[in-house]
């Protein structure tokens, strides 16, 4: 019977020890249950700022993937646009050719390639 006394007045000693130790303050002046709350805020506030950094990163990808869009398709406009720039300038050039053979050949004699002039217009 002395035994099982000791026994709970050791097993409630432990209880109280750890209510107390709880409630104890550390060193630093907090107690375990402010540490814990701490904690548990510090965690939130981690995950939160994680999902900002990932939002941002997301933002960031995809105003890059954009931005080369953007890029890929002015290359293409530009490229375009230049091929047509040469294809007219060659087309003229080929004119002006055949024009300036023309009027050489017309110089020279030849009244089939000289021009025929226009008929005035009526008013």
């Amino acid at each position: 019977m002395i035994r099982t006394i000791f026994t709970a007045v050791a097993g409630f000693a432990l209880l109280a020890g750890a209510q107390a130790g709880a409630m104890q303050k550390q060193p630093d002046g907090t107690t375990a249950e402010e540490r814990a709350n701490t904690a548990r805020l510090n965690a939130e506030q981690q995950a939160k700022a994680q999902a900002e950094t990932d939002a941002y990163n997301a933002r960031v990808a995809a105003a890059a993937q954009t931005e080369a869009a953007a890029q890929a398709t002015y290359a293409q406009e530009t490229a375009a646009y230049e091929a047509e720039k040469a294809r007219v300038a060659a087309l003229s050039a080929e004119e002006r050719m055949k024009w300036e053979a023309d009027v050489a050949a017309c110089k020279a004699g030849e009244a089939a390639r000289c021009a025929h002039p226009q008929p005035e217009p009526r008013n």
